[in-house]
């Protein structure tokens, strides 16, 4: 157990590249469930994208019903309750690949799997997991989540829904008003969040869908993007529950709501990634067929570095992704093998990388807005109109930024977990910190050190650009101490530094695994990406860490950190940007999709 790596440490320790899981590491089993899940995608939903487009929510329903009868919507459950059982890495990527055709069809599978279906199977006792698990899982039931109300969204544990006792005792009466709760107009099972009496934390419940019982909806919301998303009101009125169906115990409903939103958040990263490629590949696909000035569109420089940088951030954004999916899952089968139930394994297992699990969801959620926009802006003013597919993309994507915790939300969860992880001793910032402090008072090296290696200066750029985290986050907590917290704006720019880090440093470590097994010269393409990527990044740590230094130092510690900052995100040789944009576009655009 011990040399598993814990959340957050990739900061502070080495990671090798032959100890990461990468998209190329798939089983045959994997790519084969892939496919299966790919060619549903395209049989079923992306023919059909003007029906979800026009509000079509019987029909969301019916394509949710044919994925049930191809076991999709049961992978993450275990097989006792009628579920494939299959290992965490195989949910991520049926999450990845089944979304990337339609929001309002991912929302619904995500919201049924995720927050719907996994609370019970986590928190659940045995009875009620063998009495609604199974029907989840087949898909014979859907399932809702009902956490946000009209004055707590972001504040989740503020809410107002109160559940009462009855006097006999056998069940409690739930009244209130729950709001943006995706699936209801279908759903046969809510997971409710209601307060008993005055207690701190609300607490679970699991509520069977009868009109007859106080139960009521208000009409479909009209939304920006995933239109065909059922999405409702629901309004409880002295609903009766029966005591048994109160999910683990009193007062725990905080606790669940905030472990199924770390799920929700790594699974929504990877929910947002077949979209990022069928975008891409959407674009370029147009690109060279637009032609201009006698010419396809795809052979002008302006195009060509779009379809590269939305190509490097879609890769960062696998790589990071299956990497954290992979340590989830290691930790969830040591777990296991030390003899705890998989119940618990699998809660413990996400919860200790509850921080990348953020990291990821900003990162990814931010690329796909990304991706869509300049997917509208290749195809001009065609990609204006619900004529071709990218403006029901982009305004798909919108959403992703806000729900399972606002993208602000997460940013200061992610630094500030990592502080309390290192206040309990899991994770040793301290020590690195004053190392980096020291040697910002000694004498830097000046040898000129040898780069041959495939990714030696980028390995050393991204430990810099750790030092350069170290030292602003350290010395952010050094002044304010617990109060850190209050300066939301310092959190949000060590925030943004640490994200860049994460994602950087997975895309090399993927492309030098990858190098190891196939040859560099065979991956030119992915070594551009990776490089690309973090010369955007060392950008950003650059910025965001003169935003925090010039926030809380001055005078002599200022100019000593901003030396540090310069010191620590120089390269030695800077790469040539254009080339390494028209490496990867022209892969891209000879092969006329995303092809990695």
């Amino acid at each position: 157990m011990s040399d598993i790596t814990r959340g957050g440490q990739f900061l502070v320790k080495e990671t090798k590249a032959e100890d990461i899981f990468t998209p190329e590491d798939f089983s045959e089993e994997q790519l084969m469930m892939r496919d299966s899940v790919k060619e549903f995608v395209d049989r079923e939903l992306w023919p059909n994208k003007e029906r979800f487009e026009k509000k079509d929510y019987a029909f969301t329903e019916e394509t949710m019903r044919k994925a049930g009868e191809l076991g999709f919507l049961g992978v993450a459950v275990p097989e006792e309750y009628g579920g494939l059982g299959m290992g965490f890495v195989s949910t991520m990527l049926v999450c990845d690949y089944i979304s990337g055709a339609t929001g309002s069809f991912s929302t619904a599978f995500g919201a049924h799997t995720g927050i719907g279906t996994m609370p019970i199977t986590l928190y659940g006792t045995e009875e009620q997991k063998q009495k609604y698990v199974p029907k989840l899982a087949s898909g014979e039931w859907f399932g809702a989540y009902c956490l946000t109300e009209p004055g707590a969204g972001s504040d989740a544990n503020s809410g107002k829904t109160k559940a009462v006792l009855s006097e006999d005792g056998t069940h409690y009466k739930i009244t209130g008003q729950k709001m943006w709760i995706s699936n209801a107009g279908f759903c046969n099972l809510f997971i409710v969040f209601a307060r008993i009496e005055d207690d701190k934390n609300i607490t679970g419940f699991i509520v069977e869908n009868d009109p007859e019982n106080g139960i009521s909806l208000g009409e479909e919301e009209h939304k920006l993007g995933i239109r065909a998303s059922s999405t409702r009101q629901v309004f409880f009125n002295e609903t009766k529950v029966p005591v048994e169906n109160m999910l683990s115990e009193r007062g725990n409903g905080f606790k669940i709501a905030m472990n199924a939103l770390n799920v929700g958040r790594i699974k929504l990263a990877a929910a947002c990634l077949d979209a990022q490629r069928r975008t891409i590949a959407n674009s370029v696909k147009y690109a060279n067929e637009r032609v201009q000035f006698k010419t396809p569109i795809a052979n002008f420089g302006a195009i060509r570095s779009k379809l590269a940088e939305m190509a490097a951030s879609c890769y960062a954004g696998e790589s990071a992704s299956y990497r954290a999916a992979k340590s989830i899952e290691d930790r969830i089968e040591a777990r296991v093998a030390a003899g705890e139930s998989h119940q618990d394994a699998e809660l413990k297992g996400v919860e200790e990388f509850a921080i990348e699990c953020s990291i990821l969801k900003v990162a990814v959620s931010e690329d796909i807005q990304n991706c869509s926009d300049e997917g509208i802006q290749i195809f001009g003013g065609m990609g204006f109109s619900e004529d071709t597919p990218m403006e029901s993309a982009w305004r798909d994507a919108r959403i992703a930024r806000i729900y399972e915790g606002t993208n602000e939300i997460n940013r200061m969860l992610s630094v500030g977990m990592l502080i309390k992880k290192a206040m309990k001793g899991h994770v040793d910032l301290l020590g690195p910190a004053m190392k980096v402090a020291e040697e910002l008072m000694g004498i830097p090296s000046f040898d000129t050190p040898d780069y041959s290696e495939l990714f030696a200066e980028e390995k050393e750029m991204i430990g810099k650009l750790k030092k350069a985290f170290l030292m602003v986050a350290g010395s952010a907590v050094q002044k304010y101490g617990p109060d850190l917290e209050e300066h939301q704006q310092l959190l949000m720019a060590a925030a943004d530094m640490l994200i860049e880090i994460y994602m950087a440093e997975s895309a090399i470590l993927r492309t030098e695994k990858l190098a190891k097994a196939k040859g560099e010269d065979n991956i030119q393409e992915q070594i551009a990406m990776a490089k690309l990527y973090l010369y955007h990044a060392v950008d950003l740590v650059n910025t965001k860490g003169k935003e925090g230094i010039a926030s809380f130092a001055e005078g002599d510690e200022q100019r000593m950190m901003l030396m540090g900052l310069k010191r620590f995100t120089k390269y030695t040789n800077l790469p040539n940007v254009v080339a390494l944009r028209e490496t990867i576009a022209a892969k891209i655009v000879a092969e006329n999709t995303y092809p990695f």
